[in-house]
């Protein structure tokens, strides 16, 4: 190789030397890929297909050096940079076109302390990696409901599941994680230890470097847990949907009840009549005790006449991997989200007439029932400001023809647009899609000034801006 074109955070074309790619390379673990070489294609592929971009390089990172090097490199040439950790976030922050991916997915490793309930998680590692792992000793953190998830991306966005109603969100149960800062430096970030960081990467976002490892606080769970569907008739949304929000003021923080309207799949246990037709879905996790389970899910079966319902002792780990089926990566997916702090007669209306146009049979609505324990931590305490979310709606658009991106996209953005007068104007940084560069302030509200200094402080130049960007006080204000 002679020569490389790359690009700048600011788009200009610049060219680097092959001798300097060579010596970058033997500085990383894994290698260095280009467009040349054969597994260049499968390293750039990220879960969302509509994200189809060509990085210059990128760095297949296997240890903490790896990192400081891949930093140093994109800081000294002014290369646009992005990280990737499981690759899973909707808006394709994972891969820069024409700049360096740091590649973490060989940092996959999960190492349990049975006795300390704590787990040491790599920055590649997946959900289904930590979840396994912790499940073997009958222990877990609250994370995502998606197996293939990345757990890094997950927890610096905030991170909420099954388990955060009684556990907290994701950042409330991290203890610390080393971080490579724009400078190539490796900070041991903790409360005791760069406490601002430690504020800053708990909802943060990839704003203020590279976490190459997280050390999570971890709470028995299982491993079987009583969980399952219930699944009712569209014509009966309406009731039930109600019902079930009446419920939820009153539920046990251990059980998470949510609302999924979709057509309904394949499912074994329902008639095959159903199948392809609207229905409500109500999946839900008692993380408690399985008879206490399964009084307190009990009501779920009685917000109106069931078309079927699959409610028992269930691993944990196993249904943490039930919808990922219906989230496979390689799809087309285009998301739209709201918060509420509660949702109205009007605000559930919006949502149900939403799902009588569902543009595809794999498009959906769910709303996540949360507060309990993810709402009594103080607004202020982490970077992550959605304490007052009771519930979160993600109008999820989900396609495969490329033909039919203008249509799925518009559904969603006039049911999220429908939804927004009922709902508090913030917003999970983790759903936020491509072109809502907008609403990251919003999502921050009264901590967004206090990001902006810290991202002053550690990234000046805004070299991690690949994501939901925060800019340095300074730039913002020139």
């Amino acid at each position: 190789m002679t020569s490389l074109t790359y690009l700048t955070p600011d788009k200009d074309v610049r060219q680097l030397r092959g001798t300097d790619v060579d010596a970058f390379a033997a500085q990383i673990g894994g290698g260095v890929l280009t467009a040349a070489d054969p597994d260049y294609d499968e390293a750039r592929r990220v879960w969302n297909a509509t994200a189809d971009r060509r990085p210059a390089l990128i760095a297949r990172c296997l240890r903490d050096s790896d990192v400081q090097a891949a930093v140093r490199f994109a800081a000294h040439h002014r290369m646009l940079v992005s990280v990737r950790g499981g690759g899973h976030h909707i808006a394709g922050n994972a891969v820069a076109e024409g700049g360096l991916t740091i590649d973490l997915r060989g940092m996959r490793s999960v190492a349990i302390d049975a006795a300390g309930r704590s787990a040491r998680v790599g920055a590649g590692a997946l959900l289904g990696d930590f979840d396994r792992a912790a499940q073997a000793h009958g222990l877990a953190t609250p994370l995502g409901i998606n197996s293939t998830t990345g757990v890094a991306g997950l927890t610096l966005g905030g991170g909420f599941g099954w388990l955060s109603r009684r556990y907290g969100m994701t950042i409330d149960n991290l203890l610390g994680a080393p971080l490579v800062t724009a400078d190539g430096a490796l900070q041991e970030v903790s409360a005791t230890s760069q406490p601002d960081l430690f504020w800053a990467l708990r909802g943060g976002g990839g704003n203020f470097g590279v976490v190459t490892s997280f050390e999570f606080r971890l709470h028995a769970v299982g491993p079987e847990v009583y969980a399952g569907l219930v699944v009712y008739p569209f014509a009966q949304a309406r009731a039930v949907l109600r019902a079930w929000r009446d419920f939820s003021a009153g539920a046990p923080d251990e059980l998470s009840v949510w609302a999924v309207l979709r057509k309904a799949p394949p499912l074994p246990f329902l008639p095959a009549a159903v199948h392809g037709t609207e229905v409500v879905i109500l999946p839900l996790v008692h993380c408690g005790a399985v008879d206490a389970g399964m009084r307190a899910a009990a009501p779920t079966l009685r917000f109106g006449d069931p078309i079927a319902s699959a409610l028992g002792p269930t691993p944990y780990a196993a249904f943490q991997t039930a919808f990922d089926p219906l989230l496979a990566a390689g799809g087309r997916n285009y998301w739209k989200s709201n918060n509420f702090d509660a949702l109205s007669d009007a605000a559930l209306d919006t949502v149900i007439d939403a799902a009588t146009s569902l543009p595809g049979p794999e498009c959906e609505i769910f709303v996540a029932q949360l507060g309990g324990g993810m709402g009594r931590v103080a607004p202020s305490a982490t970077a992550f400001v959605g304490r007052d979310a009771n519930f979160i709606m993600n109008v999820h658009g989900r396609w495969s023809d490329s033909r039919d991106d203008a249509r799925v996209r518009a559904w969603a953005r006039a049911a999220f647009e429908a939804a927004a007068p009922h709902a508090t104007g913030s917003g999970y940084v983790n759903f936020l899609t491509e072109d809502e560069g907008e609403r990251v302030r919003a999502a921050y509200g009264a901590n967004y000034a206090r990001l902006q200094a810290l991202k002053q402080r550690f990234d000046p130049d805004n070299l991690f801006r690949m994501n939901l960007n925060i800019t340095p006080a300074r730039r913002a204000s020139a």
